[in-house]
This record gives C-alpha cells, sequence and structure tokens, in this order.
C-alpha cells in the first residue's frame, strides 16, 4: 500500500516488534546482572545483547514509532491527501525489516555479532570486532537511508500540501516538531554513515581513521558519532 495510515500502522507494528525483540534482550541483561557473581550467558554474548539491544530500541523501536506517528498525523493535520511522496514512504518503511533481519542474523555468525557497545566506539568496533561487523555497517546504512527517506518525505509534505489557509503560524505544534527533525535528521544520518563506513575500511582495508598507529585518532570516532547522536536522541 503507498496509503500514509496503512504505511503508518505498519511503522507502529514494527516498532512494537521490535520493542518486544529489544526487551527480550534487556531481560537477557538484567538476569545475568541480578546477583553478583551470576553467570547465566557468556561475557560475549551478554555484549551483544547490550550493543544490539540498544541499537534495535533506537532505531529498531524509538525512531519508527515516531516515524509512524508522522505518517499518520501529518496528512491530516494540514489537510493534505496524503504524504507528498507515497512510494517512497513505502520503501523507506520496507527496508527496515531487511535492515533488522540482518542485524539480527549477524548473532548467529562465527564470532558472533557486534559485542561493543550501541555507541560502537573505536578500536573496540575496528580492531577488536568479529567479522559480523560488516553485516552491523550494512543494517546501519540501510536504517540511515529509511530514516532520510522518511525525513524528506515529511518536509516535502509540510512544505506543498498545506491545504488553502493552512498558514505557517497555523500549523500544529506536532507538524512543527516534525519538520525540525526531519532537517536534523537529513544533516546527521549522512554523517552516521561516514563513521560506519570508515569503521568497516579500518577494520577491512587497512584505513587508520581511528588507528593512532597509523596517524588517526579513537577519539575522532567520539566527535563524528556524537555529531550524529545528539541532534537524533
Amino acid at each position: 500500500s503507498t496509503n500514509h495510515k496503512d504505511i503508518g500502522s505498519l511503522y507502529l507494528w514494527f516498532s512494537f516488534i521490535m520493542f518486544l525483540t529489544g526487551g527480550a534482550m534487556a531481560m537477557v541483561i538484567r538476569a545475568e546482572l541480578f546477583q553478583p557473581g551470576l553467570q547465566l550467558v557468556e561475557p560475549n554474548f551478554f555484549n551483544q545483547m547490550t550493543t544490539v539491544h540498544g541499537l534495535i530500541m533506537v532505531f529498531g523501536a524509538v525512531m519508527p514509532a515516531f516515524t509512524g506517528l508522522a505518517n499518520w498525523l501529518i496528512p491530516m493535520m494540514i489537510g493534505a491527501p496524503d504524504m507528498a511522496l507515497p512510494r517512497m514512504n513505502n520503501w523507506s518503511f520496507w527496508i527496515l525489516p531487511f535492515a533488522f533481519t540482518m542485524l539480527l542474523s549477524s548473532l548467529f555468525m562465527d564470532g558472533g555479532g557486534p559485542n561493543f557497545g550501541w555507541t560502537f566506539y573505536a578500536p573496540l568496533s575496528t580492531t577488536y570486532s568479529p567479522d559480523s561487523t560488516a553485516l552491523f555497517v550494512f543494517a546501519i546504512h540501510i536504517m540511515g537511508i529509511s530514516s532520510m527517506m522518511g525525513a524528506i518525505n515529511v518536509i516535502v509534505t509540510i512544505v506543498n500540501l498545506r491545504a488553502p489557509g493552512m498558514t505557517w503560524m497555523k500549523l500544529p505544534l506536532f507538524v512543527w516538531t516534525w519538520l525540525i527533525t526531519a532537517f536534523l535528521l537529513i544533516a546527521v544520518m549522512p554523517v552516521l554513515a561516514g563513521a560506519v563506513t570508515m569503521v568497516l575500511t579500518d577494520k577491512f582495508f587497512g584505513t587508520s581513521f581511528f588507528d593512532t598507529a597509523g596517524g588517526g585518532d579513537p577519539v575522532m570516532f567520539q566527535h563524528i558519532f556524537w555529531f550524529f547522536g545528539h541532534p537524533e536522541v
């Protein structure tokens, strides 16, 4: 479907499923931390749960939930018949299940899934990470593409499809907040894409963006990551 309400509902259902998935991982984390000295799961598996829990809750539960609300409400609030780019809207949703299937399938690879925390600081995500890092990077790229397409759609819809008489100063606050959020997403998602691409080349292609031995700087990773991370939150 290209109907904005159908796609909004798909986003909300997907978000709910991811919320339960991330919640199951939180239960593993909490069970392991229930009392000192308890050893329910392997330390490496604990680290994988911590990493994937964070990624799924941020990119899989929180963001699609808000995007689903935006899809549902913005056209109705501004008097538009639908989102401005309905087929892109459809695409930006349907690449998400594939991204998260890839992220979750990395847990079953040799060496396990990403085990370096949801902020994936170098050198944990470069020098000391498992081979499934490549899958994790690709999943992040696809989530970012989805977010940017959703944001472009929101901006074009709000700018072009307001009903006659719906001036900028009459827009509901929800629509204004989403307009600003959409600009922020377009500004910061490519920065995250750059950061994870540098992680990928540092790990597999011998670059030294975050490796001091080659003239790089691990703290640069933190600057790039949080340039994305704070506006995204």
